[in-house]
């Protein structure tokens, strides 16, 4: 007898079955997806690579050299930069008024770009007219705004002081102290726009049935914003407060607004508006201190971590997001 009348013959090799069909399509599609992801991202990654984590490094490098820019003289001193900026007065002054611009400036503009926005918010005629005009400053460039500032509240060409002057009073020098740090938040209210637009979008999000379960009960037009919107726009809000105060600390517009002098023009700033990115400005361009300025820059960097997790912190408790029902079947 042979093997095979023994054993019997050899089972045939099962068809390949529609569930694992199935299982090579779906690992192929995974794969197509993960190679899509990345080639679609590679762009935003190189140049987050290259413009932002490379240049911070060598930043950070910089700090603790004594690197000028120019010269190849130079040599390591670990930290003291840091040590240096701890004890120097200039360093302090211009961090404390950077704060108090901050807590002006921020409030002041989140406060201008709601009121527009529940304004605009009403069905007034025109409205996507008047939206227009109150966003359009937000687009305009810092640099071409400062100018405009600049030529606006001119001591000798204003047309400000033009006007002045035309109904009798004295010419006043809007860009020196005292009045140099009104000017300022001049251009950042100027710039409302943007958060009105931002803040319209999340009245627009608010459902009108909490209004009208907020009227039925008698609550006032102010009980009602208050106690149903301004909670429905915390996020918003947050948002705004978040990105606002780290817009405000890097601010140039005060070296955008200084009257001509050097070639710098750091020398013409006014002492009000002298904040701290004006510091970083001068050890860099004017003085050629490039470690040191690179070092003031990763000091702000790690205020600007702290003040933000302490933001998100403290306002836990008071924002509050809407989650749709449904989301969560």
């Amino acid at each position: 007898m042979t093997v095979d009348q023994i054993t019997g013959p050899a089972p045939a090799e099962a068809p390949p079955t529609r569930h694992g069909r199935g299982r090579g399509r779906g690992t192929s599609m995974v794969a197509r997806r993960q190679r899509a992801f990345y080639l679609f991202t590679s762009p935003w990654i190189a140049g987050f690579l290259l413009l932002t984590v490379i240049p911070m490094g060598y930043a950070l490098w910089l700090s603790f050299t004594t690197f000028d820019g120019l010269s190849p003289h130079w040599r390591y001193i670990g930290l003291g930069n840091y040590r240096e900026l701890i004890h120097d007065p200039v360093t302090w002054d211009a961090l404390g008024r950077t704060g108090l611009f901050a807590v002006t400036s921020v409030p002041l503009s989140i406060a201008a770009g709601l009121g527009l926005a529940v304004l605009l918010n009403r069905p007034v005629k025109a409205r996507g007219l008047f939206r227009t005009l109150i966003y359009l400053p937000a687009v305009v460039p810092p640099v071409g705004a400062g100018l405009a500032f600049k030529a606006l509240f001119d001591q000798n060409s204003g047309a400000t002081n033009g006007v002045l002057t035309f109904l009798g009073f004295d010419a006043v020098g809007w860009l020196a102290d005292p009045y140099a740090r009104y000017v300022l938040l001049m251009t950042v209210l100027w710039a409302a726009g943007n958060i009105m637009i931002i803040s319209l979008a999340g009245l627009q999000d608010v459902p009108r049935e909490l209004h009208e379960a907020a009227r039925l009960d008698g609550a006032s037009a102010w009980r009602t914003f208050r106690s149903v919107t301004v909670p429905l726009l915390s996020p918003v809000l947050l948002f705004q407060t978040v990105t606002g105060m780290i817009a405000s600390v890097q601010t140039i517009m005060p070296l955008l607004l200084a009257p001509l002098g050097d070639t710098t023009g750091i020398t013409t700033v006014p002492q009000s508006n002298y904040l701290y990115m004006m510091h970083v400005f001068a050890q860099y361009f004017a003085l050629g201190r490039y470690g040191y300025a690179s070092a003031l820059l990763w000091v702000l960097f790690v205020i600007i971590l702290a003040v933000t997790g302490l933001l998100f912190r403290f306002t836990s408790g008071a924002v509050f997001y809407h989650v749709d029902p449904e989301a969560k079947k």
